[in-house]
């Protein structure tokens, strides 16, 4: 069992008691503390929530009850059903809503389920207004109305169309190239939203041919759902057999975006947001943002259209901040996550799918010739269990000791450079576990890099 209160939102696994997994009690008291926020910010009556959700068995349940609490508050809340993260978010602003609620557990097994909560911009909330909701939450500072002012609630299936259109008026999805490219192309969407969307989004691009996998939203994930090589050997398979052009995999909430070449080899999970980036720059030239656990290839390839690129810490919130902060073009996360404003502010596993249909039919190449014009790094991920007991500021000091004379960053854990990459160590904001990551131009320099520092963290 496990409950992980943070400033994104509230997640654990369902079933067990109150305080020690995502209970009834749990979601309550979070979906009312963060209601509460809401008609603090705002103070004033007639406020509105979207909320929407993933396919998970639990999804009804949690959803049922966030619903509940919110118009228990007073405020209206607009339902979007079975919607993919960047969904809500689009919704959010397209409705002048005040706030959302998104029903994922993202990356998490089947068992686990969260609440991530959007501001009115449909963006997750700052660090400050994170902890201002914990702290409603702590002291249950909440004031349910009389049962004449309850909120309105409605049904709306409509925005899932409506994101599609959106990214089709991007002035860079360019739908006749994709369509004269006569595309097979192959899906794997865990049985989750994706399931719903990508073959609709898919068709409007113009591709020829949408075979899937796991494309019945009823939350029997098929296997796990990170989109991690290890876990894909079905997709890498199907694309081979079924001699399709490329595949791609979502998560359960499609924010993330993963990529198979059409000879059933992974494009790489870090490279989706470098070659959306490569695209994005060839036609509109700017900065660039990716978070510190990201690959070195995305600075490369800024660099070599004499533009810059910005590190930020892991997690959306700090990579949104940083891209505005730099007006960045084109940003995201080396899992998968591409975010590029043009459309808005949010990891969006669907632009990043329109957007490299349309560089791969205007390069004329195959999928893994297109990721062969990319320079190669390779990151170990690995992590350990992270034991409450352990001091943590001990063991970044004992990392630093060994490191000394590198370049440093501790704004996120502990980045220090390497002359061929990076290592990276920091605790998770979704689970109770410590991270390891290095880049290394080979496997063995990762693995060596990232194995030194797990030795140290294994000795402190």
């Amino acid at each position: 069992m496990a409950l992980i209160k943070s400033i994104s939102g509230i997640r654990g696994t369902i079933g067990g008691k109150p305080g020690e997994c995502l209970s009834p009690v749990d979601i309550v008291k979070f979906a009312a503390a963060f209601g509460t926020w809401i008609q603090t910010r705002h103070k004033r009556s007639g406020l509105k929530v979207i909320v929407g959700r993933d396919a998970r068995k639990s999804g009804s349940m949690v959803n049922s009850l966030v619903i509940t609490t919110l118009r228990s508050l007073g405020i209206s809340v607009v339902d979007l059903g079975m919607a993919t993260t960047p969904t809500v978010e689009m919704a959010v602003t397209g409705t002048h809503s005040d706030g959302g609620i998104i029903i994922t557990a993202s990356h998490n097994p089947a068992e686990w389920n969260a609440l991530k909560l959007l501001n009115e911009k449909g963006e997750f909330l700052s660090s400050n207004d994170g902890m201002e909701v914990l702290g409603i939450a702590a002291r249950e500072d909440f004031n349910f109305i009389s049962h004449d002012l309850t909120g309105s609630l409605e049904q709306d299936d409509s925005w899932g169309e409506r994101h599609i259109d959106l990214i089709l008026a991007l002035k860079l999805v360019d739908t006749k190239a994709i369509r004269a490219a006569e595309f097979t192309v192959a899906i794997d969407c865990i049985n989750s939203v994706g399931g719903i969307i990508l073959p609709q989004l898919l068709k409007s691009l113009g591709v020829k041919k949408v075979i899937g996998l796991n494309t019945t939203p009823d939350g029997n994930f098929a296997h796990n759902p990170e989109p991690l090589p290890e876990n894909l050997k079905g997709i890498s398979d199907f694309v081979i057999n079924e001699k399709a052009d490329l595949g791609f995999v979502v998560d359960p909430d499609v924010d993330r975006l993963a990529i198979v070449c059409e000879d059933g080899k992974m494009f790489g999970e870090e490279y989706t947001l470098v070659s959306v980036s490569d695209y994005i720059l060839q036609n509109t030239p700017g900065n660039t943002v990716s978070n510190l656990s990201s690959t070195k290839a995305l600075k490369d390839i800024t660099e070599s259209y004499g533009c810059k690129h910005f590190s930020a810490s892991v997690g959306e919130v700090n990579v949104v901040e940083e891209m505005k902060k730099r007006g960045a073009v084109i940003g995201g996360e080396g899992n998968g996550g591409v975010i590029y404003p043009e459309l808005h502010y949010g990891r969006d596993a669907l632009a990043g799918i329109a957007l490299f249909l349309s560089h791969l039919a205007k390069s004329k190449m195959s999928c893994s010739a297109l990721r062969k014009t990319y320079p190669d790094y390779v990151i170990a991920k690995k992590k350990l269990t992270l034991d409450p007991a352990v001091d943590f500021i001990q063991i970044i000091n004992a990392v630093k000791d060994s490191f000394k004379g590198h370049l440093m960053d501790e704004r996120d854990g502990l980045w220090v450079g390497d002359p061929n990459g990076w290592v990276q160590i920091r605790k998770s904001n979704t689970e109770p576990i410590m991270r390891i990551y290095a880049e290394g131009r080979t496997n063995d320099e990762a693995n060596t890099l990232a194995d030194k520092v797990i030795g140290i963290v294994k000795r402190n």
